[in-house]
């Protein structure tokens, strides 16, 4: 009997009349953290879960298995032959990579009904998958998928070990991307950021400000840490629809004059502001370019007479995302991801942001998508909109552009978490459904490096959904959060989960919701960090007409320079010591701190945590300013003596917000990238 998938049979298996036959079984090498046993009640399944099997099916009895964590393993045919694989049947909740295995090839074995493997629940209820495999094939399907019935002596095979490589602050991190973390096995749970449990023993502080976004960098302290937000230009918006492409002619679109990731760019070979945004919605992607980075001009350009289009019009242009290449070997500086029905996601290439390529066909799964470089390992990565976990975000990455467009690898990678807050529709525009909850989810993901970390974007959505706001003309409400990572995969977020910036949730408003960031997130512009953002004021005239993706502009949120976290203490003495540091340039330490009213020396130790002689607290000059760069000096001695040997810095303070250290020479240049750029810097580093 066969009860077909989806089955909600209780109690004993059922097999069809006949035996199944099996063939020649296959020959696994698998990698560390796995271990065979037989297929036989009560047998532990899982190496980081105590489940128990519950039902053995006949043809089943005592096969070798592969007991790997829940989240799944990867491991390499190394001789052919037939492979077979339990997944969860597809019911909602169930972790089933039944999908994935039919599109591998793998077919049903309708001799084997769906049966509970362990537990009473329905989606712990498996189906028997099998395909006759080839040496060389590899598979990692993920979560709740375990090979059976493969060839015993796989057990003597040496496991294969992942392939790792150290990062520019040691880190390690894995070389393949699906030997990372799997993102799917945590549930609603923050995200794990193994660098964070298990911090390398030295950290090399070469590269950039170091930022206290996290506590990577910190041994033990008695400050506190305080998140910042950025504050609202009081001039915004400095773009909105004017020009009859922004007005939605001659397509009869949505007025829309903002990028929507887009990019904002200061470029320093010709020492311009430069934006590219999305000019009328559904429409096209326009070229602005500022001396100030307020007021903007708008260039008639070669792709359509007498418009700043970019590129021809083609269909409905959802979004697009421009990234100013820092490495660009071709002369192709500016790169470009622009996701558009029907024809989906299409790349461009550029030697002057202006005039681009022809279009390159990709692979990205959604609208939605975007691009950013990461320079520090220099890859490419697609941030492609997935539906994994609600709106989630899966990876791709690549050294090489052109070859990004057809790569298949996309790994689960991103998602809101139980932390962010609850929409809540009442205060809203909904007075109808007051105390209705929408679940937070993750609409969309920018990320640009900034001095020795990447910074990223998250949109998050709090609802309500697309039905609701195109019945009343009124924005989604998605409002802007910030996330930082060290090895470009691994993110953290804060506690605090209200916006970096936020909707001004008021009818009449130019950003009263659907606030998106841009690709280069933010300008570095003297002592500020200006972020260019998108909002939304929707149009409640045009009620299911596209109202709610009406009158987009752009605008400017600004914060101190590193002044996303400080590390604060009050009128009693504090202290900060940091991990174990190297660095093997630079004579100097520099701070970004407010010690205005209070004070910051700095203390040097060596390996056993005693103080270096000359650079004691004692030796310390008091710094008592407010500065986004000063130097904190010694009494005697340089530090270049110190270059290469590990050290720790335990920083004194009273009454102090410290931001941010680095070390370097006289100029004070951190080596470190300037996200966007910064007027007055020919690149994108602080060189």
């Amino acid at each position: 009997m066969n009860t077909g998938l989806g089955s909600l049979v209780t109690g004993a298996v059922f097999v069809a009349s006949g035996v199944v036959a099996w063939g020649n079984p296959a020959l696994l090498h698998y990698r560390r953290g796995a271990e065979p046993d037989k297929f036989v009640k009560d047998v532990t399944l899982f190496t980081d879960r105590t489940y128990q099997l519950a039902t053995v099916p006949q043809p089943l009895e005592g096969k070798p298995f592969l007991r790997a964590s829940i989240n799944g393993l990867r491991y390499k045919v190394v001789r052919e032959g037939e492979l077979t694989v339990l997944t969860p049947q597809r019911v909602p909740g169930a972790a089933s990579c039944a999908d994935a295995l039919e599109k591998a090839g793998f077919t049903r074995v309708s001799e084997i009904d769906v049966f509970q493997l362990f537990g009473k629940a329905e989606i712990d209820r498996v189906l028997t998958y099998r395909k006759t495999v080839k040496e060389g094939d590899t598979f990692a399907f993920g979560k709740f998928c375990i090979p059976i019935g493969f060839d015993p002596a796989s057990s003597l095979a040496p496991p294969e070990s992942v392939v790792t490589e150290k990062l520019y602050n040691n880190i390690e991190l894995a070389v393949d991307p699906a030997d990372r973390t799997d993102m799917s096995a945590y549930g609603n749970s923050p995200l794990p950021v193994p660098y964070l449990d298990t911090p390398p023993e030295v950290i090399n502080a070469e590269i950039g400000r170091q930022l206290f976004v996290d506590d990577f960098l910190i041994d033990s302290t008695t400050m506190t840490r305080t998140w910042h937000k950025a504050v609202k230009y009081e001039g915004n918006p400095v773009i909105k629809p004017e020009t009859p492409l922004e007005m939605g002619l001659p397509h009869n679109t949505c007025p829309m004059a903002a990028p929507f990731s887009g990019g904002v760019w200061y470029d320093g070979t010709d020492g311009l502001f430069k934006m590219w945004y999305c000019a009328g919605w559904f429409d096209g992607t326009g070229y602005a370019y500022s001396t100030n980075g307020i007021n903007w001009i708008r260039p008639e350009l070669n792709a359509e007479k007498g418009t700043n289009r970019v590129i021809p019009y083609k269909g409905r242009r959802d979004s697009a995302s421009v990234v100013m290449d820092p490495d660009a070997p071709d002369g192709y500086r500016f790169k470009m991801l622009v996701w558009s029905r029907p024809q989906g996601g299409e790349y461009f290439l550029s030697k002057n942001g202006t005039d681009w390529s022809e279009p390159i066909p990709n692979t990205s799964k959604g609208d939605r998508s975007t691009i950013h470089y990461n320079p520090f390992r220099k890859v490419w990565v697609l941030s492609d909109r997935s539906g994994w976990h609600a709106r989630s975000r899966e990876y791709v990455e690549s050294p090489d552009f052109r070859a990004m467009a057809n790569f298949n690898t996309h790994v689960k990678w991103l998602r809101a978490d139980d932390r962010d807050q609850p929409g809540e529709f009442f205060f809203y525009a909904f007075p109808d459904r007051a105390g209705n909850k929408f679940v937070p989810a993750l609409y969309n993901f920018d990320a640009v490096a900034y001095e020795s970390i990447m910074l990223g974007a998250a949109t998050i959505m709090q609802g309500p959904e697309n039905n609701f706001c195109e019945a009343e003309g009124v924005p989604k409400m998605t409002e802007i959060h910030l996330a930082f990572s060290r090895d470009g995969f691994h993110w953290s977020r804060p506690n605090d989960r209200s916006p970096f910036i936020g909707a001004s949730r008021k009818a009449g408003t130019w950003d009263r919701g659907y606030l998106h960031s841009n690709s280069a997130l933010c300008l570095v512009v003297g002592d500020e960090l200006w972020f260019y953002y998108t909002g939304f004021a929707g149009d409640t005239s045009r009620k299911n007409q596209s109202g709610m993706y009406c009158n987009a502009s752009c605008g400017i949120a600004r914060i101190r320079r590193d002044g996303f976290a400080s590390m604060d203490s009050g009128a009693y003495p504090a202290t900060l010591t940091t991990r174990l540091l190297t660095f093997t340039s630079g004579d100097r330490l520099y701070v970004n701190a407010n010690a205005a009213g209070g004070s910051l020396r700095a203390e040097l130790l060596d390996v056993d945590g005693k103080t270096l002689p000359g650079f004691g607290q004692e030796d310390s000059v008091p710094f008592a300013g407010n500065a986004v760069r000063a130097e904190l000096r010694w009494k005697g001695g340089s530090l270049s003596s110190l270059h290469g040997k590990p050290i720790r810095i335990r920083f004194h303070t009273t009454e102090t917000q410290l931001y941010a250290f680095w070390f370097s020479g006289s100029n004070g240049e951190s080596r470190g990238y300037l996200a966007g750029g910064a007027p007055g810097h020919r690149t994108l580093r602080d060189e």
